[in-house]
């Protein structure tokens, strides 16, 4: 059992406060609800509720609701985070409530959803929560019973005293327990007392979703709302020069066509502050379809923007200074760009031995260059907002991942004070990063300022899907030295893109080899990109991953046992100090992926890929086998294996896992995005292929590692190492390396 200080202040996110007939208040968000609303029906609502901290309240009946810290986007926190009140709570799963809080940070800390951080951040404050309530409980029974709090036990929502017989559920004593001080240190579980987390709990919003409940950004309404759209420049590099909206305005049901510019001259922007196109035009009317055949009678003129420089604030309050440069870019001069930066040196990150010593005595030297497009996030729910800006009050509606760095944002561009902003925080229907940037919130909240209306800003998929914020396109050279028993004795990595480079200097293989090179470079653009699902990891994983396969090949080894080999001189004997992965963790998911596969035991005409990588805390590996019909490639199996720490949710997890291998066997078969003097040529589903239905694995078997450290990410690493394993697959299939993403289109056939 672990003793854990309940007020230490924000480091451990909780922070004792006075409300209603006194009680504590922890500095998290609200929890989302265990139950859907027909679900609720269910449970006898209580007469009277008591507010015991933060994140839960208790009815008088003992029904209890948790509030849910972060917002939700299909990774089930909603479900995942209240277990972990529950559980220290000791309650019955079936009498807990869900509410979705809204955004709130005195009270919730840091409602953030992405980086796969969600439940690694809120394990030890979300159970103290719970631990602190059941505290409460506990001492109040034994204030009324007249006994030590110490005989005082818990089970499934209710009290006992076994010595008196007495026993009363918590409701009874939800009163009383508001009214006491937080305790200043609580006792959590060991893992082994676990009952809730650890096991399977269905979504508490599926029934919701499939049965089409208003639930996302996009279903928000209220009374009196108009309707807005947007028209921005058609290519990166252009501004708005002027517009023409008199058709437009003589339109049925249009109220409004105005310029907006996100940003005040004086503006210094934070790292989430991207936009390509600060300046746009909006279109306000009653409806969605008026707005939109009138959007289509604006005559708009833009012109060229020259370059430029711009400060930004990152964490830390470190500025740091952006180049953006002017012109009309393309896919074609982006190739030439990254050909002729990658054949000239790269900026050192780490060097470990003398590799150019090792080089010039290699017996045989392997190298190969991968490459991967631009990328759009392509969230089912298009951007949207609803914003109304009433005199210096506002109030929000959005779907968004990080909702504390757009309101200074919404402040500055208002002038209103961010103490007025309050914001409702709706499902999302897909984020993948791209929901971190919250422009669009920033747009509504100006076009109802200057309204004087509620407002909902709708972008179309053509708005959404030429926006910007892209992956960055990548490129990285790898280059093996093998001696002449065929040893592996230097690896040099030259990693590059527009507009950053994608390297991690300290990931595997460093660490296993004596002569280790990691060069990087990267090339300006106005073209606007941003985090998107496992941030760089998601191209180096598989230009990586597919080296190492060839590499083993030329060293004769099998493609896991070189790994493992790697991963034991790294475990053993690592080389340098800034190795940030465990080997011995790493190495288990491919001992764990290769026994669950069968690894080694073929099967006729069935091609297999292996890939395992690091990132976002967590270690995955999997094993793909393909096979090829008419042509094509099919993904018949997908074996994974993943170390994430105590699983909480465990349908949760593989419901992650299977979503991320779907999503990354697609975008490498694919996912591109291309430009032609700064126009991007792919503006919705006709022309940017997503996999389809049929393509998807026709199953995906997935297995944890079993053990009592910590939950880290599950959200984001189950998805770089697919893209290797797909490769890898390719190889055997075709006898032909696949370097240049994507893979596939529908013009390709394989041999």
């Amino acid at each position: 059992m672990s003793i854990i200080k309940t007020s230490v202040g924000r480091r451990s996110f909780l922070k004792s406060s006075a409300m209603a007939g006194g009680g504590m208040m922890l500095g998290f968000s609200w929890l989302a609800s265990c139950q859907s609303k027909s679900e609720e029906e269910v449970l006898a609502m209580p007469k009277e509720w008591f507010d015991i901290n933060s994140y839960l309240k208790i009815g008088d009946n003992g029904v209890v609701t948790i509030f849910s810290p972060n917002p939700e986007f299909g990774q089930n926190v909603r479900t995942s985070m209240p277990m972990l009140v529950a559980e220290e709570l000791d309650l019955d799963w079936k009498k807990v409530l869900v509410e979705q809080a809204p955004y709130h940070p005195d009270k919730f800390g840091r409602q953030f959803t992405g980086g796969s951080r969600g439940i690694m951040s809120r394990w030890e404050p979300l159970r103290m929560a719970g631990a602190s309530a059941r505290h409460l409980l506990r001492q109040a029974a034994a204030q009324a019973w007249e006994v030590p709090m110490e005989e005082i036990t818990t089970e499934a929502g209710v009290l006992h005293h076994k010595e008196s017989g007495k026993s009363a559920g918590y409701g009874e004593m939800a009163s009383a327990a508001a009214t006491l001080p937080v305790p200043e240190e609580v006792a959590l579980k060991e893992v082994k007392d676990f009952k809730i987390i650890g096991t399977s709990h269905k979504n508490v919003d599926g029934k919701s979703i499939v049965t089409g409940k208003p639930m996302f950004g996009v279903d928000y309404h209220k009374e009196g709302m108009l309707i807005a759209m947007i028209e921005h420049p058609p290519a990166f590099g252009m501004t708005l020069k002027s517009v023409d909206d008199t058709e437009a305005k003589a339109m049925p049901g249009i109220k409004e066509v105005l310029t907006i510019k996100s940003y005040k001259d004086d503006f210094q922007k934070a790292g989430f502050d991207v936009n390509a196109f600060p300046e746009i035009v909006a279109i306000v009317g009653n409806s969605t379809w008026e707005v939109m055949q009138a959007k289509k009678k604006l005559k708009v003129e833009w012109i060229s923007f020259d370059s430029y420089t711009e400060t930004i604030k990152g964490w830390g309050g470190k500025v740091q200074t952006k180049k953006v440069p002017g012109g009309l870019e393309s896919t074609a001069s982006h190739k030439t760009q990254m050909e002729t930066l990658a054949a000239k040196p790269g900026k050192v990150v780490r060097k470990d031995g003398n590799p150019a010593a090792a080089f010039k005595k290699a017996a045989k030297v392997v190298e190969r260059t991968y490459s991967a497009p631009f990328l759009a996030h392509n969230c089912m729910e298009p951007m949207n907002s609803f914003a109304h800006v009433e005199g210096d009050k506002v109030h929000i509606a959005t779907p968004l991942q990080i909702p504390a760095l757009v309101v200074p944002t919404l402040a500055a561009s208002l002038g209103i004070p961010a103490e007025n902003i309050q914001m409702d925080m709706t499902r999302m229907g897909g984020g993948f990063g791209r929901r971190a940037y919250g422009h669009y919130v920033v747009e509504a909240a100006l076009i109802s300022q200057k309204v004087n209306a509620p407002v909902k800003l709708m972008y179309t998929r053509e708005d959404d899907m030429t926006q910007g914020i892209y992956r960055p396109t990548y490129q990285a050279t790898y280059r093996a030295a093998l001696d002449e028993n065929n040893n592996l004795i230097a690896l040099h990595v030259k990693a590059g893109g527009i507009p950053e480079s994608p390297l991690f200097a300290n990931r595997f293989p460093a660490g296993a080899l004596d002569n280790y090179l990691a060069e990087e470079w990267s090339i300006d653009s106005n073209i606007t990109i941003g985090a998107y699902r496992a941030p760089r990891s998601n191209f180096m994983a598989g230009a990586e991953q597919s080296f190492l396969d060839e590499v083993a090949e030329a060293s004769g080894k099998d493609p896991i046992q070189f790994r493992l080999d790697l991963l034991k001189r790294a475990q053993e004997n690592p080389v340098g100090e800034k190795n940030d992965y465990d080997a011995a963790r790493y190495a288990g998911v491919l001992e764990l992926v290769r026994d669950q596969a069968n690894w080694g035991q073929d099967r006729a005409n069935v091609h297999r890929g292996v890939s395992a990588y690091f990132c976002h805390n967590t270690y995955a590996a999997h094993v793909l086998d393909m096979t090829i019909e008419e042509g094509k490639p099919v993904v018949q199996k997908v074996t994974c294996a993943i170390d994430c720490g105590i699983v909480v949710n465990p349908d949760a997890a593989i419901n992650m896992a299977e979503g991320a291998i779907t999503d990354g066997v697609g975008n490498a078969f694919y996912g591109e995005m291309t430009f032609k003097d700064g126009v991007a040529e792919k503006q919705n589903f006709d022309k940017y292929r997503m996999i389809r239905m049929g393509e998807a694995p026709k199953e995906i078997d997935v297995h944890f590692v079993k053990n009592e450290i910590k939950p880290t990410g599950m959200g984001e690493p189950p998805f770089p190492p697919i893209f290797g394993a797909v490769a890898n697959a390719m190889y055997k299939a075709t006898g032909k390396r696949h370097s240049q993403q994507p893979f596939l289109g529908d013009d390709k056939v394989l041999g």
